[in-house]
């Protein structure tokens, strides 16, 4: 069966930050996965990925895919992990003038967890694939064009929303995933993305309500925005971020 294809490339920086913003009305994009989780799942991500009995072949082998089944959701989560990794990297290297204390902890603390989510999964999917390099998704190259990392507001700014996308990117590929393991890892990840997003929004508004706004949190149902990876890429590709090619043909 046809299924969506997804080309994450570079785009004109004009389409870029406020499109991504507005994304499913709440301004966002990102993942993170709890790193401590590793030492009482009990070897919880060793199974291998369970193949699609029917996956969607690659129209240009030339450009990776992310795969079928739980390795395109764990190969899609990678890619989410080395961007916020990259990006954090860029933050503590260059901090902006008159960062308070607590917002350098704050965001040094936020770097090495996602530096240690992208090692974890970069391994994750090697076991998982018994080695074979052909099926991990390659290191990415990242372009934040006009950004200026040492800008406060806007710094803070792109981490709510690569922050507050990791609950609407995880929410959205729980219901892919087969793997009992794999599922329980997902439900950790949206916990602790959940607190990463409340520190950024708190430190851009202290004293507010925003840690859990109704840009956020739904009204009507209490609950976070759950969206398609498909929904993700495209928005992540909008901002021209990432700078390499890919695709996820067999991922809604």
């Amino acid at each position: 069966m046809k299924k969506n294809i997804v080309r994450v490339e570079p785009v004109k920086k004009s389409t870029n930050r406020r499109q991504f913003l507005r994304l499913g009305g709440m301004g966002v994009v990102g993942a993170g996965l709890l790193v401590a989780c590793s030492n009482d799942d009990n070897g919880a991500m060793t199974p291998s990925p369970t193949p699609d009995p029917d996956p969607e072949p690659n129209p240009d082998p030339m450009v990776f895919d992310l795969g079928e089944g739980d390795l395109g959701v764990l190969n899609y989560a990678y890619a989410l992990e080395q961007l916020e990794a990259d990006f954090y990297t860029k933050v503590v290297n260059s901090f902006y003038g008159n960062i308070s204390d607590e917002e350098m902890q704050v965001l040094t603390d936020l770097y090495y967890h996602e530096v240690n989510h992208r090692d974890f999964f970069k391994a994750a999917i090697t076991a998982a694939v018994d080695g074979n390099a052909n099926l991990v998704l390659p290191t990415l190259e990242f372009d934040y064009g006009g950004l200026d990392f040492g800008n406060r507001e806007q710094v803070l700014t792109t981490a709510s929303v690569l922050e507050d996308t990791g609950v609407a990117a995880y929410n959205g590929a729980g219901r892919l995933i087969t793997d009992p393991g794999y599922l329980l890892l997902a439900g950790k990840i949206v916990s602790v993305e959940a607190r990463h997003a409340s520190a950024i929004r708190t430190l851009l508004n202290p004293g507010s309500a925003d840690f859990a706004g109704d840009d956020y949190v739904t009204t009507d149902t209490g609950l976070s925005a759950a969206l398609d990876p498909s929904a993700i890429l495209a928005a992540v590709g909008a901002t021209g971020f990432i700078t390499t090619p890919f695709t996820a043909n067999n991922l809604p």
